[in-house]
């Protein structure tokens, strides 16, 4: 249980939710399967061992669920050419854009029913101590979702993206022009550097040395850094994104290596994979959070 891409939100500073509590209200809104003519379908879904909520050293894992049916426009798109054939043929006329349109709304309702339907899986640690939720997902399409449906089944738990009083752009620009990481972190060979103007101009670097002249004049000349990559004491490596994204997120051996050898099955494993990941994170995002200059508090 490693977490590759989150996005980060602030809890209420008041919240009490509980495991047991989040478990009994889950529990109201599970997956359920696609039927008939739905498309797509959210709902929560075990997160471990069956469980729709893992709990362990005061930090709760959950998980949603989305089944959504395949059905590819190509597919759409043979059956209506084939039909247009016909209606064509018997008919004598050229099918028009709005029947054709009609055809294929009436052809997707007919194959539905018959689609395969594929399932994934979002995950989210909520960390009531430090008061983070924090959503492993690679896209905002995908927090999105997963938000949409706490906001309808815990309308308790108030939270809200994190924000600190110096914005990740101004903050890597800074550090990548003086060559100067915050203290724990050290700059990684991952940059992309945006124009402001209306160009919007970037240039990415990918295992690359950030040192050098090159670079600097980029700066000078006015471009950002949108995404820089760091590595936090030696232990966790990641890159920061202009909107506080953290992606591509790798835990180093050093951490995997006290849970492989103190977990003698997968249970155990799982429970001290998830106990590590989420302490080195959150004493991460203290430390990232301090050298963005501390986070903004908003009434």
């Amino acid at each position: 249980m490693w977490f590759k891409n989150i996005f980060i939100f602030r809890l209420a500073t008041d919240n009490t939710i509980k495991a047991d509590t989040l478990n009994d209200k889950l529990a109201l809104k599970p997956l359920l399967p696609c039927s008939g003519l739905d498309k797509q379908r959210r709902g929560w879904v075990p997160c471990h061992g069956g469980k729709l909520v893992h709990s362990a050293n005061k930090q709760i894992l959950f998980a949603l669920g989305v089944e959504q049916k395949l059905l590819p426009t190509t597919i759409v798109n043979r059956f209506a050419k084939e039909r247009v054939a016909d209606i064509e043929a018997q008919q004598g006329y050229k099918v028009g854009r709005k029947e054709m349109k009609e055809l294929k709304e009436s052809i997707t309702e007919e194959l539905l029913p018959r689609a395969f339907a594929l399932q994934r899986t979002t995950y989210a640690w909520l960390d009531p101590i430090n008061g983070y939720l924090i959503i492993d997902a690679a896209s905002s399409a995908k927090t999105e979702e997963l938000l949409e449906l706490m906001n309808k089944t815990l309308d308790d738990l108030p939270f809200k993206p994190l924000h600190t009083n110096i914005s990740p752009v101004a903050a890597m620009t800074d550090w990548l022009a003086g060559n100067n990481a915050p203290v724990g972190f050290t700059i990684d060979r991952e940059l992309e550097l945006r124009a402001t103007g209306e160009s919007k101009a970037t240039i990415r670097y990918a295992n690359h040395e950030l040192e050098g002249e090159e670079i600097l004049k980029h700066i000078a000349a006015g471009k950002r850094v949108t995404r820089l990559g760091l590595t936090w004491n030696d232990r966790i490596s990641f890159v920061l994104t202009e909107s506080m994204q953290i992606k591509r997120i790798e835990f180093l051996d050093i951490i995997k290596k006290e849970s492989t050898e103190m977990a003698e099955n997968a249970d155990e494993m799982f429970e001290l994979d998830f106990t590590l990941m989420t302490g080195e994170l959150a004493k991460m995002l203290a430390d990232l959070t301090n050298a963005l200059g501390g986070e903004i508090v908003r009434a």
